[in-house]
């Protein structure tokens, strides 16, 4: 691997980079928060391409403060889970005017499919004005998952059929995925909220999925959707949402809340603190199965109402790092 220029200190001078005194440093990536779904991912990306921890410094970072960090120059790589374009990465562009976008390998994306729930996604030319060619990464569903003691079949239809026949209204970019072609995408694992699958059955889809077992629940008017940080996407598109169930639900408000997204938005829904969430796919699989952050500890409140956007993962540096690929860090 040809050494990162950011990492190529030689102490002379505070803040001062000297080409060609320290080309056995290692590159700084940002791997996302701790405890986060994006370091989970990160860490499926490194045994892809049997990167062990000895090659990289970490840098637990969340995708905004990391790709300052790219900006300035502090941080090589950063990884992200995010909506498609980012604005984030373009105003990186805007600012260092040489992003580039690191693909998978066919292998690194088969290791990743055949030992997560991520599947194959190609980011295709154009996506950003500095993309010239097709970029074959993978990605996550975000999801809209409800509590099956407080959502009850009506409500759980209503729902999924406003967030749909009214996505037109919804401003936000990634509402444009919220179709009935990908209202299923991400539900694979998960029950279906027995509201929900019976909209999607009236309009001709198929569904497979186990239909939730809903509580005793009592009707109430305030309902909590759990979204994410308000520097990201989920904070402003449940905003949009909840704006058009608030539209056409009389009688019954919804509030979108900050919070730190997918696990905390599933805690938060088995511990009844919660009405609904929005969710990575897998970390619900998870959830439901008692696996990763869930283990030993499976939630059973929780039940899939729709599709939301793909959550994609996009890996960033800077043509000044001279990494062209992950397969670099493993040499």
């Amino acid at each position: 691997m040809k050494p990162s220029l950011s990492k190529v200190f030689c102490g002379l001078s505070a803040g001062l980079l000297l080409a060609g005194c320290g080309s056995d440093s290692k590159p700084n990536i940002a791997i996302g928060p701790p405890a986060s779904t994006t370091q989970g991912v990160s860490q499926l990306l490194f045994d892809a391409y049997g990167i062990g921890s000895d090659k990289y410094n970490t840098y637990q970072e969340g995708f905004g403060a990391a790709l300052d960090g790219v900006q300035d120059g502090n941080i090589d790589i950063s990884i992200g889970i995010l909506g498609l374009p980012s604005g984030s990465i373009e105003n990186l562009q805007a600012s260092s005017g040489d992003v580039r976008l690191l693909g998978l390998s066919d292998e690194a994306i088969d290791y990743i499919e055949a030992n997560s729930a991520y599947r194959r996604f190609t980011i295709p030319a154009g996506s950003y004005a500095f993309q010239d060619e097709d970029v074959e990464t993978i990605t996550a569903y975000a999801v809209l998952v409800g509590n099956t003691t407080t959502i009850d079949e009506e409500l759980g239809y209503e729902l999924a059929r406003l967030m749909h026949e009214h996505a037109e209204e919804n401003t936000h970019a990634q509402s444009a995925f919220i179709t009935l072609e990908n209202a299923l995408n991400g539900a694979e694992g998960l029950p279906i909220h027995p509201g929900a699958k019976r909209y999607y059955e009236e309009q001709g889809l198929t569904v497979d999925n186990p239909v939730a077992e809903l509580g005793d629940v009592e009707p109430k008017r305030e309902y909590v959707l759990g979204t994410g940080s308000q520097g990201g996407t989920y904070y402003p598109l449940g905003g949009e949402m909840a704006t058009i169930w608030n539209r056409y639900l009389d009688g019954q408000n919804f509030t979108n809340i900050e919070t730190g997204a997918s696990i905390e938005n599933l805690v938060s829904i088995r511990d009844n603190r919660m009405d609904l969430g929005m969710t990575v796919h897998a970390p619900a699989q998870d959830a439901i199965e008692g696996r990763g952050e869930f283990d030993g500890g499976a939630i059973d409140n929780v039940a899939f109402i729709g599709h939301i956007y793909p959550e994609v993962i996009q890996v960033v540096t800077r043509e000044r790092s001279n990494i062209e690929s992950l397969s670099d860090l493993a040499d």
